[in-house]
């Protein structure tokens, strides 16, 4: 399992890295934009605060040479379990019976433990940087299975893996902003840190939320919280 994660976030970050080179990163100017009204509900965990406050410290490294870029505040890093309506303008919670949602999750999660996942290692990508994740066992890929199971027996709007298989336990944590001021520095700094070890966390609980496409806390409603 871990091989294959590895070999996945080395693929990530080997295009991440072509496209820094010769230019053709992706430039997100949706970030501040009052008119981005993409909304969605993600079933979520988050770090723990010593693994957050160590990719933090590397991002205020970032910052020195790179200020005008997106950094992903601390209290917004998150681990995506699954995109249960993926963000699309127009979706607002009116639109459904969370507690439908809430019921489905609920007798999914209660089949499952706690799970680990060891942050090691910063990756480009088209968009930004995202730290790698990986699992110690087969928990999480199993309780996704689940989830999609237990969605497809009901009714209810979902779009669970309609933009792809979630397969990962990464973070994103910078994204492209404008353009790089010091691309090669960038680039450099990644790799220095391609094996940086930021700690492990046990998810013990997961969160439902109402949220923008960036997981932003101001755009961000908590729904329910879920303990495994």
């Amino acid at each position: 399992m871990r091989l294959e994660l590895e070999l996945h976030y080395q693929n990530i970050h080997t295009n991440g890295l072509k496209l820094v080179k010769n230019g053709s990163y992706f430039i997100d100017k949706d970030i501040f934009n009052p008119e981005d009204l993409r909304r969605g509900i993600t079933l979520l965990a988050r770090p723990d605060k010593k693994v957050s406050l160590k990719i933090h410290r590397l991002l205020q490294e970032i910052k020195d040479f790179e200020p005008h870029q997106y950094f992903y505040p601390q209290q917004d890093f998150h681990i995506t379990i699954m995109s249960i309506i993926s963000c699309y303008s127009g979706f607002h919670l009116d639109k459904i019976n969370i507690e439908d949602y809430i019921s489905v999750i609920k007798k999914t999660i209660s089949k499952f433990n706690n799970f680990n996942i060891h942050f090691k290692g910063i990756s480009l990508n088209p968009s930004g940087i995202l730290v790698n994740g990986y699992l110690k066992d087969d928990t999480l890929n199993l309780l996704r299975n689940s989830l999609r199971e237990n969605f497809k027996q009901t009714d209810l709007e979902q779009s669970l893996d309609q933009r792809y298989a979630i397969k990962t336990a990464h973070s994103s944590i910078f994204r492209f902003q404008h353009r790089l001021n010091q691309p090669n520095k960038l680039i450099e700094f990644v790799e220095k840190h391609r094996e940086t070890d930021f700690g492990s966390f046990e998810v013990k609980n997961v969160e439902l939320v109402f949220n923008d496409w960036y997981l932003k806390t101001e755009n961000t409603i908590f729904l329910e919280n879920f303990s495994l």
